[in-house]
Order: C-alpha cells, then sequence, then structure tokens
C-alpha cells in the first residue's frame, strides 16, 4: 500500500511538470483500439491548480492539438496480453498524434478498462475540538479510514472522498475553514489485478515515456458521458468497449462504484463470425453495418451480402437474412446486459434518488440495443457520447471515445484522491471491508 501511495504522489507530481510544460498525451488503452490525444493547455491552468477538494471543474483550460487511433494489438479484455505487440501499438498511435500536433510528448496520462476491479465503502471519523478544519485534518481523518484486507496481488487504483460531514451536517464537498467537534468522510476506493498496471506501467517506459497518471476506464467514461445532473443526483455509465463492458455509479458528482464484464463488442463480432462461417474482418463489417438486436418481419426479406475472399465462388456469393444476422448477435447482447444488471444489483443501484442508466463505448452503436438494454436493466436508458472538448477533430467525437474524452477531463482537473494528502503512513494497513452502497443510502 504504502508503495502505491509514494508512486501515486510521483505520478501526481510527474503531471504537475507535464502542466508547466504545457503538453500532455492521453492514451486509452483499449481491446480494440489504441487511442492517443495530445493536449496543450494554456497559462491559466498551468498556474492554478484548482485547490478546492471533490468535482471536477470545467472543462476548460486545454485543446486537442494532436489526435490518433491504431488497431489495438496484444489487448484482451482491457489487459495486455502481449508486450511487444502494444508496445508498438502505442508507438503508432503516439507517434501519429506527435506528427498532427508537432510537438514532441514525454508525459502521457493512461486508462485502461478489465483487471477486475472491486469497489470497498470506507469510514471514518476524528474528534476536532471545535478547532478550523486544515488540510491536515483532512489528512487525519483520511487516514483514519480502515482499508479492508483487499488481497495479494491487487492494488489500489483509486481512492477518493466521496462526502464530508462536520457534526451532523452531511453532503459537503470541501469542509476545509470550517469549524467542528468531528469530522467525518465516506471514501471510494478502487483496487485492480497488480499485474495490470505493471504491464501497463512497463509498456509506457518501452516507448520511452513518463507515466504521468492512471486512471479506470470506467471512471472517465462517466466523467465524459454522463451530464452534471446524471453525476450530481445518480446513473450508472455502461461503457461497451470491444473486449469489455466497464460500469461505473456516480453520485453527487463523484464516483462510487465500479465494475466490469469481460464480455464486449469483440464477442459479438466472433459469434457472427462462428455462426457464417466468415474471418473476424468480415464480420466486424457485417455487424457495423447490418447488425441489430430487434428483427421484424421484413428483416426476413432483407438479405445481406456475405462477400468473401476465399476463391471458392459459391461460398464467397452467399446471402443471409438480416433476420439471421439478429439471430446471433441478439443473445450474446443480452448476455453482457444480464452481467450488468447483477453488477449494478449488487451495488445497490435500485436505493438511488435517480436511476439513468447511460450507454457508451463502440458497443452502444448497435442497432436497437437502447430499447433492448431498458427492457432488461428496467430502468431509463439513453445513449452517451463524449461531451465536447476544445479541437476534438470529428473522427474521435463518437461514443467509442468516451473514455479518451473523460481521460482529458481527469488530466486537466484530477479529483483530489488520498494521496493528495500527508497522511501518516503508519494507518495504511488492516481492518475490515464496509459495504460500498449503505453510505450513500443513508447519508443522501
Amino acid at each position: 500500500m504504502t508503495d502505491l501511495y509514494q508512486s501515486q504522489r510521483a505520478m501526481r507530481q510527474m503531471r504537475r511538470q507535464a502542466m508547466q510544460r504545457g503538453v500532455v498525451a492521453i492514451l486509452d488503452v483499449g481491446s480494440s483500439k489504441i487511442s492517443c490525444l495530445v493536449l496543450r493547455f494554456d497559462g491559466a491552468t498551468r498556474l492554478s491548480e484548482d485547490n478546492s477538494i471533490g468535482s471536477l471543474a470545467g472543462q476548460s483550460g486545454f485543446r486537442v492539438i494532436g489526435a490518433a487511433t491504431t488497431r489495438s494489438r496484444g489487448v484482451s479484455f482491457g489487459e495486455i496480453s502481449a508486450m511487444q505487440e502494444t508496445e508498438r501499438a502505442i508507438r503508432t498511435a503516439v507517434q501519429a498524434a506527435q506528427k498532427m500536433a508537432e510537438v514532441r510528448v514525454d508525459h502521457v496520462i493512461a486508462c485502461f478498462a478489465g483487471a477486475m476491479p472491486r469497489s470497498y465503502g470506507l469510514d471514518a471519523t476524528v474528534e476536532l475540538q471545535g478547532q478550523e478544519v486544515t488540510e491536515n485534518e483532512i489528512a487525519r481523518v483520511l487516514a483514519a479510514c480502515e482499508v479492508p484486507e483487499y488481497g495479494a496481488g491487487r492494488e489500489v487504483l483509486h481512492a477518493q472522498p466521496v462526502n464530508f460531514a462536520l457534526d451532523n451536517r452531511s453532503g459537503l464537498e470541501d469542509p476545509r475553514g470550517q469549524m467542528g467537534q468531528e469530522l467525518s468522510v465516506d471514501m471510494h476506493m478502487l483496487t485492480v489485478e497488480a499485474m495490470a498496471i505493471q504491464n501497463l506501467v512497463r509498456c509506457v517506459q518501452r516507448c520511452d515515456l513518463e507515466l504521468a497518471g492512471i486512471a479506470s476506464s470506467a471512471y472517465v467514461s462517466g466523467i465524459s458521458a454522463l451530464v452534471e445532473d446524471e453525476q450530481e443526483l445518480g446513473a450508472a455509465c455502461i461503457d461497451m468497449g470491444g473486449g469489455t463492458t466497464s460500469v461505473s455509479i456516480f453520485m453527487k458528482k463523484h464516483m462510487i462504484y465500479a465494475d466490469a464484464v469481460r464480455m464486449g463488442g469483440d464477442h459479438i463480432t466472433s459469434d457472427i463470425s462462428m455462426g457464417l462461417g466468415v474471418p473476424t474482418a468480415t464480420a466486424e463489417r457485417i455487424k457495423t453495418m447490418s447488425g441489430g438486436v430487434h428483427a421484424t418481419g421484413a428483416d426476413d426479406r432483407e438479405m445481406i451480402d456475405i462477400g468473401g475472399e476465399t476463391g471458392d465462388w459459391e461460398r464467397d456469393r452467399r446471402r443471409v437474412s438480416r433476420a439471421e444476422l439478429i439471430g446471433i448477435m441478439r443473445p450474446r447482447v443480452e448476455e453482457i446486459l444480464e452481467e450488468v444488471r447483477v453488477r449494478l444489483d449488487a451495488a445497490g443501484f435500485d436505493h438511488l434518488p435517480s436511476q439513468q442508466i447511460v450507454l457508451t463505448g463502440g458497443s452502444s452503436q448497435i442497432l436497437g440495443l437502447d430499447g433492448l438494454a431498458s427492457r432488461i436493466l428496467g430502468q431509463q436508458v439513453r445513449l452517451g457520447r463524449p461531451m465536447r472538448v476544445h479541437g476534438l477533430p470529428q473522427a474521435v467525437t463518437g461514443p467509442g471515445f468516451a473514455s479518451a474524452v473523460g481521460l482529458c477531463l481527469f488530466a486537466a482537473h484530477p479529483q483530489d484522491e488520498w494521496w493528495d494528502f500527508e497522511a501518516p503512513v503508519d494507518r495504511m494497513a488492516g481492518g475490515s471491508m464496509r459495504r460500498v452502497v449503505r453510505w450513500f443510502r443513508d447519508n443522501w
């Protein structure tokens, strides 16, 4: 825990250096594509870091000056499985983005999905004896949180204070400067498999780049795809990627839960490939051009040219009905959504005052998906695109770039995490696990 605490602090320091230089790269390492955006920060953002605890402070202060995306290699289920292939793909994306930006980048902030995320809700209370709340008291109450035994081979990726209470006044974003007898905090902690982080760090270093920050895709997708009211009142973001489907729940502008389903768009493509006996590339094209999850009578008559290059004329000129294609796709989509529902139920999502669900990610564009999701998840569902940021090329404004755009916002205005405070190191151990959702049910 202490090693991670120090390495996270070192990354924050590196991020500040990158901001002072004015340029940083954003790297979204996904199972189907690797995206790189180069950001330029203006002087105001570099010089005055927002000093309040909590919510993301707007999206001003930077513009995108370079963007590139390349097909992912060596990544499965959101985790690096072949180091050299991933390294090549990252180099390709970063070099192309640098070329467009006409600037060299040394620091990157990266995000990834998968790695078996697990959420924990921690809380603590300290006595103040009527004194003013300062940085030291914040550090003291955070250090007083009992960290659960989250298991060997796992590391803390995010640890954010999501709610402060002073005496009996709950729901405070930043209690500094106020007086009271007792300060309490609720904190959300997200752990992932350590090997996934270590492989990503190693891969970025092999590309001669410095890692200035690392985030969960589930978290940054929610930042960009949920509108402010949804982040405030309670909403879930379902990011359907290639290898994984990330789930995050936001409340009071903070992520309070995250998980992932180890299935995504690539599994749907694979089903089409096997079901129709066509290469993966053909299956992907058919899915994108003609796919869907809701068949009507007209789909029995609508024929799709499968096409092929096997040299076997009879086989290459086959056609299938769209209804047959939907029949292959729908069971897998239903399976993914059922798994998502299990995650939302486990988190106690139905206890939130608002239960909006936002679907984003490349696979969210399958025709009819929102209607099917609404039926399976039993909530209001809308399709979400990443919010606009300055200079973003049209090609990277679709749902497939929600995590990359969210990572830009995270880079410009990171929320406070445990390691931003000078916490007493000897407190970081042991303790009991608490249910993640208890506090927002009780407090809000």
